[in-house]
């Protein structure tokens, strides 16, 4: 009987230490945001692309259990890849970004381990050019896209969020903005259009959320993001940042995510002299 309980207390303990260490291994592990920019490419305070990587990733390392890595373009060392739970472009268009480069088997990787996806402005995009070759693999991925170039529209109007149920739509409420609008966006059926604006007298979407069904991935993609004085603005801040979190599997708060920074951590840099 005594080796019985001796087997049976070894067993117990055996499993409250396999308990104990996947707790301390899940308690370690860490949401990985990789944000990807590039240099500069349009005047300065628009497609501030690096700048305002470093920015937004001051917001998500407020959150616990969260990380942050910025690239210059996709990073040249493969061991920046290794846990990344969700990537940010903030770039060109990301359909050729990503699926015309040398790191595409990468990208097609993460993307089917369901690595999640968020793309700012220019980097929801493809070429109209481009479209019939790549469109249906970067729907796949973002749900949704704008080609390159089938209308703009710069001007004020109030964002209206379409599901204010959303995690993304969390903490923030309906406000005008002025903003660079890319017209007549196209959206798969399985994605959520969740941001709207009006730009020349018709409501057009400006963000969706998608759930990529075959490996739970999930994608964000805005259109917004012309002016750097949108992200200094919290509403506009906040909403991104959500989106973020959504999309890294991190649980957004109900109040929203956390984008309180100082005015000198949201100015823009010295203007680079010509």
């Amino acid at each position: 009987m005594n080796g019985r309980y001796s087997v049976l207390i070894t067993l117990v303990l055996l499993f409250v230490g396999t308990l104990i260490s996947s707790q301390t291994v899940q308690a370690d592990t860490k949401a990985k945001v990789l944000f990807i920019g590039k240099n500069p490419d349009h005047p300065f305070g628009t497609h501030m692309y690096l700048h305002t990587c470093k920015m937004l990733a001051k917001c998500l390392e407020k959150h616990e259990g969260v990380e942050t890595v910025i690239s210059n373009g996709w990073p040249k060392d493969e061991t920046v890849l290794k846990g990344v739970s969700t990537i940010v472009v903030y770039s060109t268009p990301a359909a050729e970004f990503l699926l015309d480069s040398p790191y595409r088997d990468q990208v097609i990787e993460k993307m089917d381990a369901g690595v999640g996806l968020v793309t700012l402005h220019w980097a929801s995009s493809v070429n109209k050019n481009n479209f019939d070759r790549l469109g249906a693999r970067w729907m796949s991925y973002l749900g949704g896209t704008w080609i390159s170039n089938v209308g703009l529209h710069t001007g004020k109007s109030p964002l209206k969020q379409l599901v204010p149920d959303h995690p993304i739509c969390r903490g923030w409420k309906e406000y005008e903005l002025l903003d660079e609008y890319y017209l007549n966006p196209t959206i798969t059926d399985e994605a959520t259009p969740l941001l709207q604006v009006m730009a020349k007298d018709k409501p057009v979407v400006v963000g969706w959320a998608f759930n990529r069904k075959e490996n739970k991935g999930r994608s964000f993609g805005t259109t917004l993001g012309h002016f750097y004085n949108n992200f200094q603005r919290k509403p506009f801040r906040k909403m991104v940042v959500n989106a973020i979190l959504w999309t890294g599997h991190v649980k957004v708060p109900e109040e929203g995510a956390n984008v309180e920074l100082s005015d000198d951590e949201l100015a823009l840099p010295e203007k680079p002299e010509n």
